[in-house]
């Protein structure tokens, strides 16, 4: 069952803004020039989704986004940490310009979406959020789509392909692939290398449980500033994402996801043959753009070191002008350009 949740009063005055700019986009037509040039000329274009949509799926009841025709093709957009459906805010537009219908779910743990059980574990490992995006295509009755994320939507992306390719015509993925192995994330770093994952550190410890809890939005200020050193968003622009991780499930999913990556916090024995696989490092064999920002301050693999775990049609690009972490907020055009691409290659 649906329904809808009118998250601001201009709601309605947003769609129609969005409605008019893919009306402009189209008109213009959908080529893009350098990927400097992309950035600069959609900054700040659209500021929000107006009234997102909810629907009962899985341990879920999620809350989404939606825009673009009810029966063109579907791509599915994921959002990452500690960031929000806010990150496809401009991308979405460009996609339903060119006829795509284009759906933005908040995560378990963020904005809109919540548990339909106060007895559900709060699970943040990574084939849960794999498997509540399967159960909420089912909910849609959506049976295939392209898969793009970055951050926790890439790694979440990634897992739906390599477990359920049927269910993705084709994938578009920030920081390539991102699918974990606990085992081998016991194994030690260079110093370098681990002071790049502090806050998994953190994470670990009860202080740093209490610490996110008191201090979550000031947290997700120093990531987003660090992961994306040269992206100067402004307050608003932080505050509309921000209000997602007031979610009430927000700080257990995450302290859980970082505690499970390092073996830590034991999973749920039902995931586990999904995890089994996903050790395994499995290979991807369905179309792929991975994309990378030039000045991504998180930590991130280089891309030669997962292009062979792309076994289909497959493409890496490198998108240049200072794009960081949250690639696409900050270079929607580049992005939306991959997800246009892809199932072409």
């Amino acid at each position: 069952m649906t329904g809808e949740i009118n998250l601001d009063r201009r709601g309605l005055l947003g769609i129609a803004a969005m409605t008019i700019a893919a009306v402009e986009i189209g008109a213009s037509g959908s080529a893009f020039a350098s990927a400097g040039e992309l950035r600069a000329s959609s900054a700040h274009r659209h500021t929000s989704f107006g009234v997102l949509k909810s629907v009962k799926s899985g341990d879920l009841q999620v809350g989404y986004a939606e825009a673009g025709p009810a029966h063109g093709p579907v791509v599915l957009l994921l959002h990452g940490w500690p960031y929000d459906i806010h990150t496809y805010v401009d991308v979405a537009p460009l996609l339903t310009a060119q006829g795509y219908r284009v759906i933005v779910p908040h995560l378990r743990g963020y904005g809109t979406t919540r548990f339909l059980s106060a007895d559900t574990p709060r699970n943040g490992q990574q084939s849960t959020l794999a498997v509540d995006m399967i159960a909420f295509m089912d909910a849609l009755g959506v049976e295939s789509a392209i898969i793009a994320g970055c951050d926790w939507g890439a790694r979440t992306a990634s897992i739906m392909a390599a477990l359920w390719p049927e269910r993705c015509n084709a994938l578009v993925s920030v920081s390539g692939y991102l699918i974990g192995n606990r085992k081998a994330n016991q194994k030690p770093l260079s110093p370098n290398g681990e002071l790049a994952w502090w806050y998994q550190f953190y994470f670990a410890t009860e202080r740093g449980r209490l610490g996110y809890e008191q201090n979550t939005r000031e947290f997700a200020r120093l990531i987003w500033q660090t992961a994306s050193p040269a992206w100067k968003f402004d307050e608003a622009t932080f505050e509309r994402s921000a209000k997602a991780l007031d979610n009430p499930d927000h700080v257990a999913i995450v302290i859980h996801n970082y505690r499970w990556r390092l073996g830590l916090a034991e999973g749920e024995e039902r995931f586990d043959a999904y995890e089994e696989k996903l050790a395994k490092g499995p290979r991807i064999s369905v179309p792929t753009i991975t994309l990378e920002g030039d000045a991504n301050g998180a930590p991130h693999p280089e891309p030669s070191a997962y292009a062979e775990k792309f076994s289909g049609k497959y493409e890496h690009r490198t998108i240049a002008g200072g794009v960081g972490h949250n690639l696409p907020q900050e270079a929607p055009d580049a992005f939306a350009q991959a997800v246009l691409d892809v199932v072409g290659l």
